[in-house]
């Protein structure tokens, strides 16, 4: 007969192991429940989207349930990290993984991709999203008086734009947008819908959203991927050096964006990010800022060594660029922002950047 305190002892100390200390699914701390059919922890809003697999993940907590031997002996012998190299052992490098505060729509479709579809478990496996082109119905707002109609959108690594369609379509498509200018975040409350998708891009130095949905939560996460892997294939294009692995180096990688009109630069962990981890204003000379190239201490180790500074009337920062003709464009660039004179409006940018530190 199995020993009860001794078994729930035992997960307990397995749950605090470094490879099972994080949810399984959205890397949540401490996870409290447990797949004893896939061998993984997980956190409480995990689980919920694992209750409604049965048959392929059944649910139980580590604390109040009880486990028999050989349940415990599975949880020993598998656990988060070898169920992270079977099911997740080829995700692609765009694919987006939750984190505990994302929507609910994107957490369950990748518990669902893992572990009920198996989409990362075969190399060359055929995905929709991954194919040269995209297209579907998807409800959009409507400019004028708010309602979502169905519009068809298409979206093409061909030509690198994603283009929507009111009801003729013979008459061209209702807009065309460059996958360069291109992004995609969930914003289920923003639209009032819990697949709503908010697709952002830039026209004339100005952002414009559109706000869509569709009723079925695995397409509508199937279109946020297939954004993110044809800005994927773009960026591959565009800037052939760059790589997807983070660097091992004392600088970490970023993303930067240099929105000229608003005096921002903007920077993101990856480019196929939506949301920037920080923003630097950059206002005027007269106003105690400047930007120069340099070679900065402590770069032994590290093969980027064209350097540029931004200096603020708070603090430096210290940038890193692959190849100096990088690093003169973004030198060239900030200067070009930085001669010149701060407008009304942007005192109070500048006011607003320093407030959110």
């Amino acid at each position: 007969m199995a020993n009860r305190e001794k078994n729930k002892k035992t997960l307990l100390e397995l749950a605090k192991l470094s490879q099972n200390c994080c949810c399984a699914d959205c890397g949540a701390a401490d996870p409290d429940w447990a797949s004893c059919t896939l061998g993984i922890f997980v956190c409480l809003n995990c689980s919920g989207t694992h209750r409604n697999l049965p048959s392929v993940s059944r649910i139980k907590s580590i604390r109040l349930d009880f486990w028999d031997d050989e349940l415990v002996q599975f949880m020993k012998a598998n656990g988060n990290r070898a169920a992270k190299n079977f099911y997740e052992k080829f995700v692609p490098v765009f694919y987006y993984q939750p984190q505990p505060y994302d929507c609910e729509v994107l957490r369950e479709q990748w518990i669902r991709a893992k572990y009920e579809r198996m989409e990362f478990t075969e190399k060359n496996r055929q995905r929709p999203y991954t194919a040269g082109v995209y297209e579907g119905m998807l409800w959009k707002k409507g400019k004028d008086n708010g309602q979502f109609l169905e519009r068809k959108f298409v979206l093409s690594v061909h030509d690198f734009t994603l283009k929507y369609y009111k009801e003729d379509e013979s008459k061209g498509p209702k807009a065309t947008i460059s996958v360069k200018d291109l992004n995609a975040t969930f914003q289920p409350e923003k639209i009032g819908h819990a697949y709503g998708l908010q697709i952002t891009y830039c026209v004339d130095h100005h952002t414009r959203n559109l706000f869509v949905y569709h009723k079925n939560g695995q397409e509508i996460v199937n279109w946020f991927n297939a954004i993110r892997a044809i800005r994927h294939v773009y960026l591959k294009t565009a800037f052939p050096t760059a790589s997807d692995g983070d660097q091992r180096e004392p600088f970490k990688k970023r993303w930067f964006i240099l929105d000229s009109l608003n005096r921002k630069l903007l920077y993101f962990k990856t480019q196929l990010d939506a949301i920037e981890l920080g923003v630097v204003f950059i206002g005027s000379e007269n106003h105690g800022y400047s930007v120069r190239e340099c070679v900065p201490k402590g770069t032994r180790g590290n093969k980027w060594k064209c350097g540029v500074i931004v200096e603020t009337p708070d603090r430096q920062f210290v940038f890193m660029c692959e190849q100096e003709r990088d690093q003169r464009e973004w030198v060239e660039a900030l200067k070009t922002v930085i001669s010149k004179p701060m407008m009304p409006q942007d005192y109070t940018t500048e006011a607003n950047i320093r407030r959110r530190r």
